[in-house]
C-alpha cells in the first residue's frame, strides 16, 4: 500500500505476502494494516477493478471512499468498443469524461455522446456508466485523494523496486533488497526535509502571499501553489449574483482554445469560498479561480483554513499516539534531521569564525583531522584482541570477509569480450582483426 508525503514523494505505508488473492487474504491484511496505522482509516483508496480487493474494502474500511483506476478503464474503450465508434467519438468520451466539473454536465454530454455512436445499447458502456460515482472526475473530485485519479504511482513504485529484486531472489535476499530499496527510498525524503530547512523557495510573483507559502509549504508543493497564482491573472469574474449571505461569481479562463467557465460562492458570514472545481478538496491546494478572487478583493495573506498541515514543512512535527493515547516515540535520540541540522549549524558557524585569521584555520584543520580519525576508530570498533574479552563494555564485531562461492562458475567469456578487454580493433569493413579498414584485403578489388 503507497501513500504521498508531504514532499509529493511517493512512500510505502505498508507490503504483505499473499499466497492466494482472496477476500479472506485481503481482508486480513487491511486489518493488520489498521492495526499498524492507529490514524483512522484511510479516506481514499485507488485500485484497479478487482472484484476480491472490493468486496475486503466495503468489509474493512466501510467508511474509505474506494475509487477505481481510470486509466485501467479509459485504456479499455479501444478494446471494448466497435473500431469505427472508437476512432470518430473517443475524442468526445474524453471530453465528458476530464471536461466537466458536475455530475450533471457528466451525464449530459455522456449520454448525448453514446447517443450519436448507436452504443445505447452497448453492455460495457452500459456498465461503466452505473459504475460512474467510483472513477469519473466529476463524481469523485469532492474526495481528498492528492488529485490522484489512477494507480500510476503504484506502477511507477513496481518499477523502482524492480531495480532491486526480482522473482529469482530467495525470501531471505528478497527482505536485504526491499530493505535497501526502501532506505533508498527514505533518504531522498530526507534529503527534501534537509533542502526546505535551510532553504527557502524562490518566489516569482513579489506577492505577500507568495512569500507567505514560501515559508510554510515545502518545496514541491508551494511549486504547484505558486503554479495556481500565476494562472490566476489570466482569470476574468463576473458576478452572477449577491445577495445579504454569499456572492456568486463566474470565473472564466481561456484554456486550449476554449473558454472554461468555473462558478465561485463566497459566503460573508463564515468568509469562505468554494468553487465548483473541487481543487481544495481534491488535491488539498487552493486553486486560481478562489486566488483570483482573493486578488480581487486585495487579501493579501493566505487563511489558515485554506492551508492543509500536510502539504506544510512542520508535517511531521507533533505527537502520535497509540490507542490508549500514549505517545509514541521512535527512539530516545532525536530524529536523524534534527541531529544533523544542528551539527549542520555548529559546524557553520565554527567554519566562519575560523576564516578570520590564519591560525583559526590552522587551529581548525588539525582538530578535524584528529577528530576525523577517532571518528574511523569509533565507526570500526575495538581492536581484535578486545573481542571476546571480559570487558563489561559493549564489543561491536566486524562483518566477515567476503569469499568467492565454492559452487560459482567462473563463466565463459567469448572471442569478442576478450578482443574488447585487449583493446583489439575490428576493420570496419570486413569484421575481421589485424587490420584497419584503410588496409582491409577488399580494397584490393576497388579502383
Amino acid at each position: 500500500m503507497l501513500g504521498v508525503n508531504n514532499h509529493g514523494q511517493t512512500i510505502v505505508l505498508a507490503c504483505a505476502f499473499l499466497s492466494k488473492e482472496t477476500i479472506e487474504s485481503f481482508v486480513w491484511m487491511f486489518e493488520e494494516f489498521k492495526k499498524a496505522m492507529l490514524g483512522g482509516e484511510p479516506k481514499t483508496i485507488i485500485t484497479d477493478q478487482d472484484a476480491a480487493m472490493a468486496i475486503a474494502i466495503s468489509i474493512a474500511f466501510p467508511t474509505t471512499f474506494h475509487r477505481l483506476c481510470i486509466w485501467h478503464i479509459t485504456s479499455k474503450f479501444s478494446v471494448k468498443l466497435p473500431n469505427s465508434a472508437y476512432k470518430e467519438y473517443w475524442r468526445e468520451f474524453q471530453k465528458a469524461i476530464w471536461d466537466t466539473d458536475n455530475k450533471d454536465e457528466f451525464d449530459a454530454k455522456w449520454n448525448i455522446v453514446v447517443t450519436k455512436a448507436g452504443l445505447t445499447d452497448h453492455p460495457w458502456l452500459s456498465s461503466m456508466f452505473d459504475l460512474r460515482e467510483s472513477w469519473v472526475p466529476a463524481y469523485a473530485r469532492q474526495f481528498f485523494v492528492v488529485g490522484m485519479s489512477s494507480s500510476q504511482r503504484a506502477e511507477g513504485s513496481h518499477g523502482f523496486f524492480k531495480q532491486y529484486i526480482s522473482r529469482r531472489n530467495s525470501l531471505m535476499d528478497f527482505i536485504i533488497r526491499f530493505e535497501r530499496a526502501l532506505s533508498h527510498q527514505r533518504e531522498k525524503e530526507l534529503v527534501a526535509d534537509h533542502v526546505d530547512a535551510f532553504e527557502v523557495a524562490q518566489c516569482i510573483l513579489p506577492m505577500p502571499m507568495n512569500k507567505q507559502m514560501a515559508t510554510l509549504y515545502t518545496r514541491t508543493m508551494f511549486q504547484k501553489f505558486e503554479q495556481e497564482l500565476i494562472q490566476s491573472t489570466a482569470c476574468f469574474l463576473e458576478l452572477k449574483t449577491e445577495d445579504a449571505s454569499k456572492v456568486v461569481f463566474n470565473v472564466s479562463e481561456r484554456k486550449n482554445w476554449e473558454t472554461r467557465v468555473a462558478e465561485v460562492v463566497y459566503v460573508k458570514d463564515f468568509h469562505h469560498a468554494s468553487c465548483s472545481c473541487k481543487r481544495f478538496e481534491f488535491v488539498g491546494i487552493i486553486c486560481k479561480h478562489i486566488l483570483a478572487l482573493f486578488r480581487r478583493d486585495q487579501i493579501e495573506y493566505m487563511p489558515n483554513k485554506y492551508i492543509l498541515k500536510r502539504w506544510k514543512k512542520t508535517a511531521k512535527s507533533g505527537l502520535v499516539s497509540d490507542a490508549n493515547g500514549n505517545e509514541i516515540k521512535d527512539s530516545a535520540d532525536p530524529g536523524l534531521l534534527i541531529k544533523r541540522s544542528t551539527m549542520s549549524r555548529l559546524a557553520s558557524d565554527v567554519v566562519e569564525d575560523a576564516l578570520m585569521s590564519e591560525e583559526g584555520c590552522e587551529l581548525l584543520s588539525e582538530t578535524l583531522k584528529s577528530l576525523q580519525v577517532k571518528l574511523k576508530l569509533l565507526k570500526d570498533g575495538p581492536s581484535n584482541n578486545e573481542v571476546g574479552g571480559s570487558s563489561s563494555q559493549t564489543q561491536y564485531m566486524k562483518d566477515p570477509k567476503r569469499v568467492r562461492c565454492k559452487g560459482r562458475s567462473k563463466g565463459v567469456t567469448g572471442a569478442k569480450e576478450k578482443a574488447m578487454k585487449r583493446g583489439i580493433r575490428h576493420c570496419r569493413k570486413c569484421g575481421h582483426i589485424g587490420h584497419d579498414r584503410r588496409q582491409c584485403p577488399r580494397n584490393l578489388n576497388t579502383p
